[in-house]
């Protein structure tokens, strides 16, 4: 534990806020064209070209997504980058058969775990307060906690990932129990979903399925 204190502790404050204001006041909101490509256009895509994914490319997304709000900055999202013929053949046994050949033709699938131990580095992440006794000891609530937060910290990678330009398409039709099996033997980890990565093929999009108007979901209260 090593938080700033005092003056340290003020100088950093009115930097945040300064920063935040400076930046608000830069915009104060995404064009509708970014709105599009981060989420209102945005597709789920399923076939691919063969252009690759640079490793730098694949770095920027993490540093973005990593920003993202966590309870307590608990950050407890792992990202595994399968792109070796290895690493696909070894997650195409988790796979349905019908989503082995877009995990296989996309340039990057990424594996989204989450770690159960993860509040043992919160001295490190939250270090103004030792909060590891609100997780040690207590599973369930460090696997809800992890869960909730790194599903959280997946939408932030896929976010980050189409505003740098890719294209993405989550899938959930595997098995986590032979996913973890292969890739998380041994460890506190524990796979939530994969994410297929690249520049789509457009050719196999179909139109854009429905949506719930606010007034079916939503209600004041």
């Amino acid at each position: 534990m090593n938080a700033p204190t005092g003056a340290a502790l003020d100088t950093l404050r009115a930097k945040a806020q300064a920063d935040h204001r400076a930046l608000k006041g830069r915009m104060d909101q995404l064009s509708d064209d970014a709105i599009d490509v981060v989420l209102r256009q945005a597709r789920s895509h399923y076939a691919w070209t063969d252009k690759p994914v640079p490793d730098a490319v694949l770095e920027e997304i993490y540093e973005i997504t990593i920003n993202g709000a966590t309870s307590m900055n608990t950050l407890p999202a792992r990202f595994v980058f399968v792109k070796s013929s290895e690493g696909k053949e070894r997650l195409s046994k988790s796979l349905k058969p019908l989503n082995v050949p877009k995990m296989a033709s996309a340039p990057v699938t990424v594996i989204v775990a989450h770690d159960l131990e993860f509040w043992q580095h919160l001295p490190f992440l939250f270090p103004h307060e030792d909060r590891r006794h609100f997780f040690e000891g207590k599973p369930a609530f460090c696997e809800a906690t992890a869960f909730r937060n790194g599903t959280l910290q997946g939408a932030y990678f896929m976010m980050a990932a189409r505003a740098l330009g890719l294209d993405v398409g989550a899938m959930s039709g595997f098995s986590n129990e032979i996913v973890d099996e292969e890739f998380f033997a041994g460890t506190s980890l524990k796979s939530n979903f994969l994410i297929n990565l690249g520049y789509a093929d457009e050719t196999a999009l179909f139109q854009k399925l429905p949506r719930f108007a606010f007034d079916d979901v939503c209600r004041w209260a």
